[in-house]
Parts: C-alpha cells; structure tokens; sequence
C-alpha cells in the first residue's frame, strides 16, 4: 500500500522541522514531557534525543524559576489564551545558561482535546548582551553629558557672579573718590541692582534644584506686572523699548508673584539678548479658553496666558527641541548659566500650567506662559 500525499507531506514536514539548527523545536505531552527533539534544540541545549525524551521540560528552567512554579504556569496560560510567550533565562545541559525567547502553543483536536504543547526557543543571548551594552554606552553618554552640563553651568556663574562682583567694587572705588552727590546715588544705584541680580541668579539656582518654596495663590497677573514693570524696563538698554499689552478684566490667575516675577525677568533677558540690545521687545497678557490637550497636556478650561515676543534671528527647529534643557545656551561660554528657561518651564510644571515657544528664522520668538484662571474676581486691593 502506497503512502497518501498527505502522509509524505506531513513526513517532509517533520523531518524539516527536525532539521533545524536555529530553532529548538519540540513537542510536549499534556504533562509538559518531552516527545520529540530537532537538532536545533540538541545544538544549543546540549542533549541528545535519548538523553532528553521523556523528562519533564521543566529541567531547562533555573532553580529559581522552577521554586516559583514558572513551567506550570507556562503550560496554563497556553492552554488558557491559546498561546504563551516569554523571555527568561533557561540551562543548558553543562549547567551554563543562556537567555531565551519562548513560544508555547497548545495542540487540540476537532474535539478540543487538548493532545499536547508545541514549544519553540531561540537563543536571543547576543541580542540581549548588544541591548545591555547599548544601554550601558547611553548611560556613560548621559554621564558625560552632565559632566559637560555642570562644566558649562560652572562657567556661566562664575563669570555671573563675577561680573556682579565687579561692578559693586568699582561702586565702591567710586564711592571712595567721589565728591558729587549725583556720582554717589548712581554709584548706589548701580551696585543695587547688581546685588538684586545676584538674589535672581541665587533664586534661579534654588528653583531649579526645587529648593526655592512655591507660594501659589489667586493674584492679579496684570497687577504684578504693573508693579514690577520698572525692574522690567531696567532690564533693558537704552536702544531697546519694552511695549505691555495688558487686557483688562482678566480672571485671577494661580501663581506665586516672585516666581512669576523671576520668570517674566528671565524671559525679557533671553529677547534683550536675542536681539544683542537693540530693538522692542513685546509683553501681552490675555485670558484664552482652552479645549483638552489644545495647549500641551492642558485640560480644558479658562487660562491667562502671558506672551514675551522679541524681534530677533529666531530658532532652528534643533534648537527650540533644546531650549528648555536644563544648562543649554546659545550664548558664549561664560555669557550665561543656561538656566533661564528651564527655570520657567520647571515654573510652570509647578503650576499646572504650560510653556510654549513660537520661533522662526529670522521672524524673533515667542514665549507663552500658560497659567490656570480661576472662575472668581479678587476683592477689591
């Protein structure tokens, strides 16, 4: 009597899948005994078909994956979900082990019988040691890229500090020789502001390292900024002008009034600077009505947004990605600390708020602040 087809096909089939060296494939009884071995799992196990047939798989598992029950539960999930999948460690037959990939398929009948399992396990280890080794080169990447980050943060307050210390000596020197009153209260007024700014760099400093308290509390956004306006404007050189644009009416705003005065400080630097001193930097303060995730990851909801716009060259697309990292700069070294921005985006994250940047090249920036309104009026001051 002849062979069927079918009969030849299925003994082609069998014999190929014995074949294979890259894969162990094999068969389990119900039980998870072994029933058959193809070469690829005799390569890379290290037992022979005689030596492995009959014994229950669960001799491949670790000690500890074996006290944990994991064979069985392998086994129920397949028969469960109609497929198990995994990756673990398992041993070889000389006791080394080797990091596998694990696929365990249930084998029914018409009936739904179940007649065994078909389990296939690849050698993934030189994968998994190439993963470890990427993520151990990105971890020293990430070291050295800090090392650089605290070197250039070192640098620009260094030279910050430095600069302001200059200017309250030479105060001093001209206090000294001094003999004009004008010459003493613009002296005085000078290392004033120098002083000031050395607090703003100090606050910055302890914003960043989330040392600094938060104090948020409904205020009137534009009342603050009305009554900070002349350190505002002191900020700037004589060639520039810094123009407000306050709405009226707006709802309070929660906020803590010297942190948003920092960050209003620090974002009228950054358009004096983008501008190298020269031209008009915008301020404008309105209340916006947001849908879900219109603005960031804002919720829906009434907002005060405060928007700082400067006439400047405007960002790279590479450039604005960065521009809220902690210690980047475009600036020269020792020409800033890179904090600025950073300091008012971890401001707003505090907030339960949003920052957001607008810039094109050659067409200047825009800087969004965005902060929760609250549905009541303040009282009368």
């Amino acid at each position: 009597m002849q062979p069927s087809v079918d009969a030849i096909e299925a003994e082609r089939f069998r014999q190929f899948i014995m074949g294979v060296t890259d894969y162990a494939i094999y068969m389990l009884s119900p039980q998870g005994v072994v029933i058959t071995w193809n070469a690829g799992a005799q390569r890379f196990k290290g037992y022979h078909p005689d030596e492995i047939i009959g014994q229950h798989f669960s001799i491949f598992y670790t000690d500890e994956d074996r006290a944990n029950v994991r064979p069985a539960k392998a086994l129920a999930v397949a028969r469960a979900s109609g497929k198990f999948e995994d990756e673990g460690w398992r041993v070889r037959k000389d006791g080394s082990r080797f990091w596998a990939n694990v696929v365990i398929d249930p084998i029914v009948n018409p009936e739904g019988e179940l007649l065994g399992f078909a389990k296939v396990t690849r050698d993934i280890t030189e994968r998994r040691v190439a993963a470890e080794q990427l993520e151990r080169a990105r971890e020293q990447l990430f070291q050295s890229q800090k090392l650089e980050a605290l070197g250039k943060l070192t640098g620009g307050i260094a030279h910050d500090f430095n600069n302001l210390l200059s200017v309250i000596m030479n105060g001093l020197e001209l206090l000294r020789m001094a003999r004009d009153p004008a010459i003493v209260s613009r002296s005085i007024d000078t290392m004033s502001r120098a002083a000031q700014r050395g607090a703003a760099l100090t606050q910055q400093l302890l914003a960043f390292a989330r040392q600094q308290p938060l104090l948020l509390a409904p205020h009137d956004a534009a009342q603050v900024i009305r009554s900070f306006e002349t350190v505002l404007h002191r900020a700037l050189p004589d060639a520039m002008r810094l123009h407000l644009r306050l709405d009226d009416g707006l709802p309070p705003a929660l906020l803590d009034p010297t942190q948003f005065e920092s960050a209003l400080l620090n974002l009228v630097v950054n358009a004096r600077d983008a501008m190298d001193g020269c031209g008009d930097v915008h301020l404008g303060l309105s209340a916006v009505t947001l849908a879900d995730g219109e603005v960031a990851r804002l919720p829906a909801g009434r907002y005060v947004r405060i928007d700082v716009r400067d006439g400047g060259m405007g960002m790279t697309p590479d450039t604005m990605a960065r521009a809220i990292e902690p210690f980047f700069t475009t600036k020269e070294v020792g020409k800033g600390t890179g904090l600025g921005l950073s300091q008012v985006y971890g401001l707003m994250q505090q907030c339960d708020g949003a920052l957001t940047l607008a810039s094109r090249v050659g067409e200047g920036s825009t800087v969004s602040l965005y902060f929760p309104a609250l549905a009541a009026s303040l009282p009368p001051a």
